[in-house]
């Protein structure tokens, strides 16, 4: 047993639940307070210049293809209802159910991912504040959270063909930055998800499962229109980011005997 694991073995599961917690707390606390609501929040305005700069980026290099996604399916309502389920579910279902196997099977492994985790979620925030992004799907949408852009035909899947939840919550919209699009942590965690778990998964079907994960994920953030794929990509760049700090950390303090 390595000293890492030792500081593992010692430290009771309920404190593990509680920093994780405290630490989603404070990053919801935060994220909120830019963008479409909160203490610095951006102007419509803002939100929908980004969107079109994005939009024009991706038809400058042939890669605007979201909308035309979303309208093959827009007619299968189950379909479309059962992404917004996956959208809304499995981001915190799978990545929790991850940590958990991980912190029981492998807990030197979960140490160096959750911290990892920790810091790609952190480096999201940098996106949320700096770079508040209207999302496909309120483009359309009259302000105060939407740009009013009628000549895209991005449709909200959520209001349409329903789900589990709803943004169109007033309490929700309050609370919620409507805006955190850029980087999309649902494929930066998904990603994670499928890295720290394929290296110690035994079956061939359960590694197929998790490296299948994050394609679903990325198709589910353009199929709904929460996300446009270079949301996707800045998410998984952000995540290199987060692991490479996490590798740089353990090396440092694992070898010491250190939690991280």
């Amino acid at each position: 047993m390595t000293p890492v694991e030792s500081v593992v073995d010692k430290r009771r599961w309920w404190k593990e639940v509680l920093l994780v917690l405290a630490f989603y707390v404070v990053y919801a606390r935060i994220r909120n307070q830019f963008g479409s609501n909160g203490l610095f929040a951006a102007t419509t305005t803002t939100a929908a210049d980004n969107a079109r700069r994005v939009i024009d980026f991706e038809k400058q290099i042939g890669l605007f293809f979201e909308e035309n996604l979303q309208e093959a399916f827009l007619e299968w309502d189950w379909f479309l209802w059962f992404w917004n389920v996956f959208y809304g579910s499995l981001h915190f279902v799978v990545t929790i159910g991850a940590g958990i196997f991980l912190y029981r099977r492998f807990p030197a492994r979960y140490l160096k991912y959750r911290t990892g985790l920790g810091i790609t979620t952190a480096l999201g925030l940098v996106g949320f504040a700096t770079f508040p992004l209207m999302p496909p799907r309120l483009l359309s949408s009259p302000p105060p959270y939407g740009g009013a852009m009628t000549e895209f035909a991005f449709v909200d899947t959520l209001a349409v063909h329903g789900g589990l939840w709803s943004f169109d919550s007033g309490t929700l919209q309050a609370i919620s930055n409507q805006w955190a699009a850029m980087p999309s942590l649902h494929l930066a965690w998904a990603a994670w998800c499928a890295i720290a778990l394929v290296p110690v998964l035994r079956s061939p079907w359960t590694r197929a499962a998790m490296w299948l994960y994050p394609f679903a994920t990325s198709f589910s953030i353009v199929v709904t229109a929460n996300h446009y794929w270079i949301d996707g990509l800045a998410g998984l760049l952000v995540l290199v980011v987060g692991l490479r700090c996490a590798s740089w950390i353990w090396k440092i303090r694992g070898s010491a005997g250190h939690a991280i």
